[in-house]
């Protein structure tokens, strides 16, 4: 029985992770990075959420291949998400990359059900929001404005909806007019 027992009741945490322990289900503790103790045999469960890692959503592309010159797939299958319509009725392609970290686990894990989709479907309001509040030459111009200040409602969407991730940066791709 201890061979069988012992073996189950050490784990260990890497170093860019935290463990979160649950005993049955429930949320017990957070775990460290490094050797750790739990109850054996199915007991306690840990979950490594990385909270070092960035982690990023695209919007109106994909990273086809990531290096030094990064190639992105846009087109028909990603015009839903980025075709926005501007204060002054013109429609513009917006195109943004959200950087992310978890600063919440326990958030993260139990608060809600499924946070990447709850993060897209809040950037993607957030970013129409602040679009449709600016004329097409402000959408094509001004960038850096329009991704400071959809960092800033953005965070406060999520920390509303308890999601326990951070937004590091919005990065906005090329606007234009579509064809």
């Amino acid at each position: 029985i201890l061979l069988i027992l012992i073996p189950t009741t050490f784990f260990t945490v890497g170093v860019d992770v935290v463990g979160i322990v649950q005993r049955f289900g429930r949320y017990t503790r957070t775990a460290s990075p490094g050797l750790n103790f739990k109850l054996p045999a199915g007991s306690e469960k840990v979950t490594n959420v990385p909270v070092r890692r960035v982690t990023i959503e695209e919007f109106g592309m994909r990273t086809l291949k990531a290096g030094v010159r990064t190639r992105y797939a846009a087109g028909s299958a990603y015009l839903n998400e980025s075709l926005m319509l501007t204060g002054d009725l013109n429609v513009a392609v917006v195109q943004w990359i959200v950087q992310y970290r978890i600063n919440d686990p326990y958030k993260f894990l139990f608060k809600v059900r499924d946070v990447p989709s709850t993060l897209r479907d809040l950037s993607e309001s957030t970013m129409r929001l602040v679009v449709g509040d600016r004329s097409i030459d402000e959408v094509i111009n001004q960038r850096e404005e329009i991704a400071n200040q959809s960092v800033v409602l953005l965070q406060k969407e999520l920390d509303e909806a308890e999601t326990g991730i951070n937004v590091t940066s919005i990065e906005m791709k090329t606007n234009t007019v579509p064809e």
